[in-house]
C-alpha cells in the first residue's frame, strides 16, 4: 500500500496531545496546553453573538472584513506608530498558525534556507519542510536565552530566504531586546531576506517591558510580515482569528496561499475582534497585569516545591529546572512522573528543540484560575518539599 506524505508521517502525536490525554486519564491538573480557562471579555462575546444573529453569515471577503482590517491598521498605529494601508497591507486568517502557514508557503521555494530560534513552536519545522525549505537553527539556552553575532553568522548564508522570529518566544517566555532585534535586522537586511514575525503574545509582556515589533526597525518595513492573534489578545483561543500585516509586495504571495488554505474566517468573529481591538488602554494593560500576577503566583509555588524557576518576560509560560528535586531522568520522564504520580501536567522543553535538546527543564502554563494554580502548587509542594 502506498504511504502518505513522508514529511508529515515522520512526526508523531504532538507532545501537547500526549500529556493532555495523560492528564485526563490520571485526573491531573493540566498546566501543559497554553489556553486560558476563563470565558474572555463579556463585551467581545456579546459583539460576536449580535453579529451572528443580526449580520451576514455568508462568505466574507477573502482578505477579511473591512471593519477588522481597518481596526488592525488603527491598532498598528496606536501601539507601534505604524502607518498601515488596511486595504493593501492587512489580511485576516483562520488563526495565527494559518497565517504562519500562508506566509511560509507563499514565500519559500525548494532549497531556500530559513533561520529559526530554538526552542520553537512545534508547527514551524513541518510547514517549512513541506514548503521545501531548509531549516537553519540558532539554539538558545537558559537563563537568558540569548545569542551572539557569531551564532547568527553561522545560521545566515546567501541562500537564506527568511527568518522566523517568535517574540515573545514560546516556550522560553523570552522578550527580545532592542539590541537583539537590531542585530537580527542587520542580518536580515544583509542577506536580502524577509522576516516572518510571530507576535501572538504581543500584549502579554511583563515587568514594565515594551514589545518592539521587528517591522518598526529601520529598513524592516518592506521585509517583515507581522502575525497577530485575537485568541491570545482576548483569551479566546478557540476562535482561531489571526492576521498578517505586511507591505503589499510581501502580502500578495501570502494571500495567494491563504486563498487555497482556508479562504476566509467566520464573519461574526471578525466583527467581534474588530470591536475588541478598539477597547481602551486599560483592557490591554490589565490583561498583562493579570497574567503577570498569575505568573508570580505559580512561580512562588514552583519555587517553594524546590524547583528552580527561570525568568518569564512574556507569554503564558514559565519554565522550571527540576534538577534540584533530585529526580533521575530526563524532562519527558519527569513530566510523566508529574502527571501520573503527582497530578500536575507540564510539557518537556526538549520537545521544542530540533537540535541537541535541553532535557532538564519543563514548561508550565499559568493562564489558569488562581484556585487551579494554587492546587497545582500544593501538589508539587507535597511531592518535593
Amino acid at each position: 500500500m502506498k504511504t502518505g506524505n513522508a514529511i508529515l508521517s515522520g512526526y508523531g502525536t504532538t507532545v501537547f496531545e500526549v500529556f493532555s490525554r495523560l492528564a485526563v486519564e490520571y485526573g491531573a491538573i493540566n498546566l501543559g496546553q497554553g489556553f486560558p480557562d476563563d470565558r474572555g471579555p463579556a463585551d467581545v462575546l456579546d459583539a460576536a453573538a449580535r453579529a451572528l444573529l443580526e449580520d451576514s453569515n455568508q462568505y466574507p471577503p477573502m482578505m477579511g472584513l473591512a471593519a477588522l482590517r481597518q481596526a488592525l491598521a488603527d491598532h498598528a498605529h496606536r501601539f507601534y506608530g505604524l502607518e498601515v494601508d488596511w486595504q493593501r497591507e492587512v489580511m485576516v486568517t483562520s488563526g495565527a498558525t494559518e497565517a504562519l502557514t500562508a506566509c511560509l508557503l507563499g514565500l519559500i521555494e525548494a532549497g531556500d534556507e530559513v533561520v529559526l530560534f530554538e526552542p520553537l513552536y512545534d508547527s514551524y519545522l513541518p510547514i517549512i519542510r513541506l514548503a521545501g525549505g531548509v531549516p537553519r537553527l540558532v539554539s538558545l539556552r537558559p537563563p537568558d536565552w540569548s545569542f551572539s553575532r557569531a551564532d547568527l553568522a553561522a545560521a545566515f548564508s546567501s541562500r537564506t530566504k527568511l527568518v522566523v522570529l517568535n517574540d515573545p518566544l514560546n516556550p522560553a517566555a523570552k522578550v527580545f531586546s532592542a539590541e537583539e532585534l537590531a542585530l537580527i535586522a542587520e542580518f536580515v537586511d544583509g542577506a536580502d531576506a524577509y522576516a516572518v514575525c510571530d507576535e501572538v503574545y504581543e500584549h502579554l509582556v511583563f515587568d514594565g517591558r515594551r514589545h518592539i515589533p521587528l517591522i518598526t526597525l529601520p529598513g524592516m518595513r518592506e521585509r517583515c510580515l507581522k502575525i497577530g492573534s485575537a485568541g491570545k489578545t482576548f483569551s479566546l483561543t478557540g476562535w482561531k482569528v489571526g492576521y498578517v500585516t505586511a507591505a503589499p509586495a510581501l502580502l500578495q504571495p501570502v494571500a495567494k496561499a491563504h486563498q487555497y488554505l482556508t479562504f476566509t474566517t467566520p464573519p461574526n468573529l471578525q466583527t467581534a475582534v474588530a470591536y475588541g481591538l478598539g477597547k481602551d488602554d486599560g483592557y490591554f494593560t490589565g490583561l498583562a497585569a493579570d497574567l503577570e500576577a498569575k505568573r508570580d503566583r505559580l512561580a512562588r509555588g514552583i519555587a517553594a516545591a524546590g524547583l528552580t524557576v527561570l525568568p518569564s518576560a512574556g507569554s503564558y509560560f514559565v519554565i522550571a529546572d527540576f534538577r534540584p528535586t533530585g529526580f533521575v531522568g530526563n524532562d519527558e520522564a519527569f513530566c510523566r512522573h508529574l502527571t501520573t504520580e503527582i497530578g500536575v501536567a507540564a510539557i518537556p522543553v526538549s520537545a521544542f528543540y530540533a537540535g541537541p535538546p535541553l532535557d532538564h527543564c519543563i514548561r508550565f502554563c499559568f493562564c489558569k484560575s488562581d484556585a487551579l494554580l494554587d492546587a497545582a502548587a500544593d501538589r508539587l509542594a507535597g511531592a518535593f518539599r
